[in-house]
């Protein structure tokens, strides 16, 4: 279907034809306006899952989110230059907004992490100078260990119960005993461990600031680097059901990366194995001047994001990149697929393969700075830059919509079908509105649904259609059909070229000599200039000499772009009929012999027509005259009045150029007896310096300004 519409549209070569506006792809859809729908890389628009804010915290980040066995949620930050970090806990019976408080109050600015035991005890770690506290169901709070280290990044449970602390900025893992005793476990040479997680296996897989480094570390201590990205952060870590590792790299390293791939799916080089005793991998050392903390803002930060996949057997893989949108979390839905939170413009994504994805819905804060999996299908979302809790599925939005970008046909049209791909479902409803101003407003139509599949709205220049979804309604493609109102063309102006020159043969040009003079004209101008039509054409080609050649150009114009065909006559200043002198000319120029035309004044006219892209009955064409124009090919009268004394005379046109030759040497310029030559006949008197002995023969040639000449002579004794 898709195909089809495309290929109405490239062979709807003439404007009044009926024309296709096709959408189809995802960077046509995201030039209009979605609602509650989810647009997949290959432009498919389906009802987005049901959004619910459960929890407004008032802050403005949260950063993390856990749930424990019974159900109950958990969520952690702060706001800036606040005093306290928070965590709250939401009521798990109903999840409606309000059912959640306030359960601690920390020392610190935000909850970076949190963790739950297996006997449903909280972990949350704040910064900076960061503490994992011990926090109980009534809210007290105990701290449970002190890495004596500025940040916490992140925190992972064992399967002995073993704590692991990700932190800033020596870039350490602490393992910490159910005691609560712990200490240094893994020293990772970066200045943060800045996420983490935990496999099946007890490996801990480590994302590291500022290399970008992707590890992973035995329970024993054994590091080794899986990847190197060519992102300077990996801010989110996940692991699959298959083992296989996921990771987010975000902002661009000032040090040489390992190369990046050309596109999304390309595979990518992992970094070899280095032998390293336990507890310590060998990597290059971060350079020594002080690192920032990398926590992410409202900002933009350089070079967006990317996604990883590394197989179980090492390979990795980037599966998905944006160069705006910043991965904050990672999480799994419930049928296995990888989903990413992003700011700064508050996208959910989902990984669908490693060559597509699905932009699944938008939340109005800017962030989605955690996710968490919950039972039947429900996700959990935290925010940034409004701190909120969202429920996410797993039902769908009752309906979305999807609000088109504004078409431009290009003049007054009149609207057809709407074709959609599927073609046939239920769920899918089509709304229109048309006007004359670029962009809608209240001076436009009312929306108003179709016509029996035809858009409704009342011909204009502009089209705008809304498709509302329900259900599992989806929709790939819409093709809008328009047709413009056929209009005259225009001949805006014609200009006569210079007289004794052609332009050449339309179908060849006729082959020239370097003897042949050319001449090439200055682009035609209007009078007045305004800016020409995208159809207009003012270029010609060069002309060439030919004695009683003449010819015309002239510029025209079709709003419609139709092609175009010329019929050019002429008639004398005097007479009423039009005689012709070509037609079905293609060119915008023509050129003719003018000899065949007695000597006057002549006006040329130039008929446009549309005709080679409409029916014959609704061909229309435009006019233009040019203004008079002389046709002389009559030399000048030359008179011998007196010895060395002649008189010339032409009956049309300005005399030029007086020459005369004695006893057949050169031609030497002569004067009128007035100096200047400015009037149709003149004097003239022949002057010789030295007149050579006996018979002298003298010839004079005179030449009109239309290149005509005549020639006489007399003898003097």
């Amino acid at each position: 279907m898709r195909l089809a519409l495309l290929l109405s549209t490239i062979l709807c070569a003439y404007a009044v034809d009926t024309k296709t506006w096709q959408q189809g792809s995802m960077e046509d859809f995201d030039q209009g306006t979605l609602q509650h729908l989810s647009l997949s890389s290959d432009g498919r628009l389906a009802v987005a899952p049901r959004v619910r804010q459960v929890y407004d915290s008032s802050l403005a980040v949260l950063w993390t989110v856990a749930r424990d066995s019974k159900g109950t949620v958990y969520a952690g930050g702060g706001s800036l230059g606040g005093s306290k970090a928070k965590l709250f806990v939401i009521d798990p019976q109903g999840n409606s907004q309000g059912r959640g408080k306030l359960l601690a109050e920390l020392d610190g600015i935000a909850v970076q992490a949190i963790a739950i035991d297996r006997q449903d005890r909280v972990y949350a770690a704040t910064s900076p100078d960061g503490k994992v506290y011990r926090v109980d169901s009534a809210g007290k709070a105990e701290v449970f260990y002190d890495p004596q280290t500025k940040y916490i990044w992140a925190l992972s449970f064992a399967r002995n119960g073993d704590l692991y602390v990700a932190t800033g900025d020596r870039g350490e893992i602490h393992r910490v005993t159910p005691g609560g005793v712990g200490s240094v476990f893994f020293r990772t040479e970066e200045a943060h461990a800045r996420s983490m997680t935990v496999d099946a296996a007890d490996n801990l897989i480590v994302g590291t600031e500022p290399s970008g480094l992707i590890l992973r570390v035995t329970p024993a201590g054994q590091g080794f680097v899986l990847y190197q990205a060519p992102k300077r952060e990996i801010t989110a870590v996940a692991v699959g059901a298959d083992g296989a590792i996921y990771a987010a790299g975000a902002g661009n390293r000032t040090a040489t990366p390992v190369p990046a791939p050309t596109a999304v799916g390309a595979p990518l080089q992992p970094v070899p194995p280095t032998p390293a005793p336990p507890g310590t991998v060998q990597i290059v050392p971060p350079s020594p001047t002080p690192v920032a903390p990398p926590i992410l803002t409202s900002q933009a930060v350089a070079g967006g994001s990317e996604i990883y996949r590394i197989q179980n057997d090492g390979y990795p893989r980037r599966i998905w990149s944006h160069a705006q949108d910043l991965v904050y979390a990672l999480a799994f839905d419930a049928q296995g697929r990888l989903l990413a939170g992003t700011g700064n413009r508050g996208n959910l994504y989902r990984i669908d393969s490693d060559y597509s994805y699905t932009r699944l819905l938008n939340v109005e804060p800017t962030q989605i700075t955690g996710l968490l999996r919950a039972p039947e299908g429900r996700m959990y979302a935290v925010t940034g830059n409004i701190g909120q809790v969202l429920a996410i599925g797993p039902e769908l939005e009752p309906s979305g919509t999807f609000e088109s970008d504004v078409l431009d046909s290009g003049g007054f049209s009149y609207w057809g079908r709407i074709r959609q791909e599927p073609e046939t479902q239920a769920g899918t409803v089509f709304e229109t509105r048309s006007g004359n101003l670029g962009r809608a407003q209240r001076n436009w139509s009312a929306w108003v649904p179709l016509n029996q599949a035809r858009v409704a709205s009342p011909p204009a220049r502009f089209l705008q259609y809304r498709a509302t979804l329900s259900g599992n309604a989806e929709l790939s493609d819409v093709g809008v059909a328009y047709q413009m109102k056929n209009v005259a063309p225009v001949v805006a102006r014609v200009e006569i070229t210079p007289p004794n020159y052609r332009f050449p043969a339309p179908a060849a040009t006729a082959a020239t000599t370097s003897l042949n003079p050319t001449l090439i004209l200055p682009p035609i101008q209007r009078r007045p200039a305004p800016a020409p039509a995208a159809s207009s054409d003012s270029s010609t080609p060069a002309l060439t000499f030919g004695k009683g050649q003449i010819g015309a150009r002239w510029l025209a114009e079709d709003d419609n772009g139709d092609t175009l065909q010329f019929r050019v006559e002429i008639r004398g200043v005097n007479e009423t009929a039009w005689k012709l002198v070509r037609e079905k000319v293609r060119e915008r120029y023509v050129s003719w012999d003018s000899t065949a035309y007695p000597d006057g004044k002549y006006v040329l006219r130039v008929t446009a027509s549309d005709a080679p892209s409409n029916p014959p009955d609704q061909a229309l064409t435009g006019v233009r005259e040019s203004d008079s124009f002389l046709i002389d090919n009559t030399p000048p009268e030359i008179t011998w009045t007196g010895v060395a004394q002649f008189h010339a005379k032409d009956a049309l046109s300005t005399l030029g150029k007086a020459e005369y030759s004695v006893n057949g040497g050169d031609w030497t310029l002569v004067e009128p007896t007035t100096r200047l030559t400015d009037s149709l006949e003149h004097d003239y008197r022949v002057t010789l310096a030295t007149r050579p002995p006996g018979e002298v023969t003298v010839a004079v040639r005179v030449e009109d300004e239309y290149g005509n000449q005549a020639v006489a002579k007399t003898v003097l004794k």
